[in-house]
């Protein structure tokens, strides 16, 4: 049988992959233009464009992918470049309708229309409150009116006259009391008194009261027509009013009536306001008193007296456009229901809520109409109703104001109809990729309304051409937040750092939030310096000093190793005991915790039990991984006669959830010590899952479960013997920390990548694993023939103890 040579430890060079800074031809990014457009976005820039260029109904965008790889920025510059281009939407404006004052008329106006209508509407009332009074106050309207007042005058004088004289013929006499009218007897001229009257004969008085009973029945008469004279001169009062107010009013409006002759809407609200102003003309003749006021007795300042009233003439823009300013652009940071939808304002009046067309405000969706509206999905979905009221707009096309409160008939408060608005927007959501499928799978309508998504990529692929592009985003960001110029070797460590954070030495990371931390922190230590540009120094203190801030559980975790209190052995050699790694994260901070697994092995019914499974404290994968275990031995070792064993595993210590499959390996290799009765070498790691034909698959973290076991044997002294085996697939993802790649280097630390079990249980036993023959027997000595021979023994004795037959009990 061949012999295979002990896998090698991976050299320093394949522990940190560094970036060029001499390459680089500039001296620092002051030098360097900004990006036309975000790097490493191909596809969700497609997207994008895609979705802002089709114009028809659903095609709204999600924008998805973790915080910080530049989404918002993203969709910021292309919407302003975007909408720059567009042309200007129309104005909307409320203004009163005369007809039905609850239901306020809305205008659509053409750009910068309606801001010059509502100064007209201004200039107009203060004309109308000017020019109306005025005309009531010359001489020929006041010689008409007191011709129609004496006209009137005469006539009722004619009819009491006729009476009064007829009365006095026949010895009745008409008396104008305070209190009106009535008739007394009389004689001579001369009015008689009571007891003049009570002195006459009783004839007399009768034939007088007969008499007083006829001319009451005529004054009757009389009294209806004097009132229908009084009717008649209102007429006619009312009519020179109207006249002498449409003559005053008529030109004023007629001006303004030409100005606006090609709208329509405009010429047609005109005509309502004319006919208003002259059928109100009497509060333009002086200060009403508002009628709370004079039941309470209150006096009101003159201007307040008149302003409710003349607030009907108004006009309210919502939305206004003032000169070129292309399509708008609305970030909403706070997408609240009245926020989108708008609302209708109250004020407080003697202790009453009034509202009218005036308190009518506009919401997101009103400002970004005809234009492009950017919502954060996660604050919009927090947001009672909100969710709701925007898909309620997008699917009507139109925006419809109404009181949350009256919606849910919490108030009572009479409140506003105004008129639905036509809305034509695109609607922009940001959001976790999480959110977006969680949408799709629970609300119907999210398929509908965002069709297009916009997937961002959280790294992108390293390369002599991306590396300069790297450095113009860094350049873009540097100059956008006013940092100082970072120089060709601070670019590189940059790059460095960003490879390390995205977890690939070949890729680098794409979020601007945690990149723009960084130079952050690396410029205020060139300024704290007084250097002119930031140099890679500098960044190696910002990230230091950013690991120094979070890093005081690592050490007291490693604090508890080195003195003893938590067992973890980095020299000598033990039976079904190893040493395995895992990743503990601590929101933004994350380090390699070692952790003692032990196996222990008796005959059985081919069982593997997980004891963190047992008293839940395994999450399912771990579990998933722990079974996989079984499907290996049996497929390997147990596949003409039962698996007859009884395995127990669990983590050593370990008092909080374990979860993840990284330990599966590990735990695969203490079985197979415990198995074989070989030792493993305690001053090695491991990391890495299998499946079940043993092969060793990626893991995640594995630069912090390198460095969180260096560390330890750093602290107790490296020997040279003490390193971590990683899956080969993993090597690619190494961006260790300088003092480890110099340990290795310097052969004080070693690195092994294994790709199967076989080569892993070698390096941790140093003793071959051994690969069966062509009869399928294993060497003898190796590992795999060790393990066999116990499991044979297992299900040996299995048999045996089967087929004894218990003894038979004595009488």
């Amino acid at each position: 049988m061949e012999r295979r040579e002990p896998l090698a430890p991976l050299p320093a060079e394949a522990l940190y992959r560094r970036c060029d800074s001499t390459a680089f031809k500039f001296k620092d990014t002051s030098e360097l233009e900004d990006l036309p457009e975000s790097i490493g976005q191909g596809r969700a820039l497609e997207a994008i464009r895609f979705g802002i260029g089709i114009r028809r109904r659903g095609f709204n965008l999600y924008l998805m992918g973790p915080a910080g790889t530049g989404k918002f920025t993203t969709i910021r510059d292309i919407l302003t470049k975007r909408a720059a281009a567009d042309p200007t939407p129309d104005e909307w404006c409320y203004v009163n309708s005369f007809k039905h004052p609850d239901t306020p008329r809305v205008l659509r106006l053409r750009p910068g229309l309606g801001v010059h209508l509502r100064g007209d509407m201004d200039r107009l009332l203060e004309s109308l409150r000017a020019a109306i009074p005025a005309a009531f106050e010359t001489e020929n309207y006041r010689a008409r009116k007191q011709a129609i007042e004496q006209e009137v005058k005469a006539k009722q004088e004619k009819e009491l006259e006729s009476l009064q004289q007829d009365a006095g013929k026949n010895g009745v006499a008409l008396l104008r009391l305070p209190a009106g009218l009535a008739f007394a007897p009389s004689r001579g001229g001369e009015v008689l008194s009571p007891d003049e009257f009570e002195q006459l004969p009783e004839s007399e008085r009768k034939k007088f009261q007969a008499t007083v009973a006829t001319f009451e029945e005529r004054l009757q008469n009389v009294m209806r027509k004097l009132q229908k004279c009084e009717q008649e001169g209102r007429e006619k009062l009312h009519e020179l009013n109207h006249s002498v107010a449409s003559f005053a009013v008529s030109h004023l409006i007629d001006e303004v009536r030409k100005r606006y002759s090609d709208v329509t809407e405009i010429v047609s609200y005109l005509d309502d306001v004319e006919k208003d102003v002259i059928q109100h003309v009497d509060e333009f003749l002086g200060p009403q008193e508002h009628p709370l006021a004079a039941m309470m007795g209150i006096s009101l300042p003159g201007e307040a007296k008149g302003s409710s009233f003349f607030r009907r003439y108004r006009v309210n823009v919502i939305v206004e456009h003032d000169g070129p300013q292309g399509a708008p652009v609305v970030f909403e940071d706070n997408p609240t229901y009245q926020n989108l939808m708008g609302s209708v304002e109250y004020m407080a009046q003697l202790g009453a809520l009034t509202t009218d067309f005036n308190l009518i405000r506009a919401g997101a969706l009103h400002r970004a109409n005809g234009g492009y509206l950017v919502l954060d999905a996660h604050k919009l979905l927090l947001q009672p109703y909100a969710w709701e009221a925007l898909k309620r707009c997008l699917e009507s096309s139109q925006i419809r104001i109404e009181s949350l409160g009256q919606m849910l008939s919490l108030v009572a408060t009479v409140s506003l109809n105004p008129e639905p608005i036509p809305l034509d927007v695109k609607v922009i959501l940001l959001g976790e990729r999480l959110l977006f499928y969680l949408l799709n799978a629970y609300d119907p309508e999210m398929g509908d309304l965002f069709k297009v998504a916009a997937d961002f990529e959280e790294d992108m692929d390293l390369g002599a051409d991306t590396n300069l592009q790297y450095a113009r985003l860094l350049a873009g960001i540097a100059r956008e937040e006013s940092l100082l110029p970072f120089d060709a070797g601070a670019v590189g460590r940059v790059i460095e750092q960003s490879a390390r954070l995205a977890g690939d030495s070949r890729k680098v990371l794409l979020r601007r939030r945690v990149l723009g931390d960084l130079l952050h922190e690396a410029d205020y230590r060139a300024r704290e310096r007084k250097r002119p540009a930031v140099s890679a120094e500098h960044v190696q203190q910002a990230i230091d000093a950013q690991v120094r801030r979070s890093d005081r559980i690592r050490e007291r975790s490693q604090e508890l190793v080195v003195q003893g209190t938590v067992l973890i052995d980095t020299e000598g050699a033990k039976v079904g005991q190893v040493n395995g790694l895992s990743v503990v994260d601590l929101g933004g901070f994350a380090f390699g915790h070692p952790s003692r697994i032990t196996a222990r092995v008796r005959m059985g019914k081919g069982e593997v039990i997980d004891i963190e499974r047992e008293v839940e404290l395994s999450g399912p994968i771990h579990s998933k991984g722990v079974l996989i275990l079984s499907g290996f031995l049996a497929g390997r070792y147990a596949v003409d006669q039962p698996l007859s064993l009884s395995a127990t595993l669990v983590f050593e210590q370990s008092y909080a959830a374990v979860e993840g499959d990284s330990a599966s390996s590990a735990e695969l290799y203490a079985l197979l010590s415990a198995l074989s009765g070989v030792p493993i070498k305690q001053s090695l790691a491991v990391t890495g899952s299998v499946n079940q034909r043993g092969e060793i698959q990626a893991i995640g973290g594995v630069n912090e479960k390198i460095e969180g076991f260096f560390d330890l044997c750093k602290a107790r002294g490296l020997s040279g013997a003490q390193g971590v085996i990683i899956p080969a697939t993993n090597v690619r993802h190494l961006m260790l920390r300088q003092d480890v790649v110099d340990a290795v280097r310097a052969s004080q630390f070693r690195i092994y990548a294994v790709e199967t079990i076989d080569q892993g249980i070698a390096i941790l036993t140093g003793v071959s694993a051994g690969e069966p023959d062509a009869s399928g027997n294993f060497p003898e000595g190796s590992v795999n023939q060790k393990v066999e021979a116990r499991l044979v023994d297992f299900a040996s004795k299995r048999l045996a103890a089967g087929q004894q037959k218990p003894a038979a009990l004595e009488p």
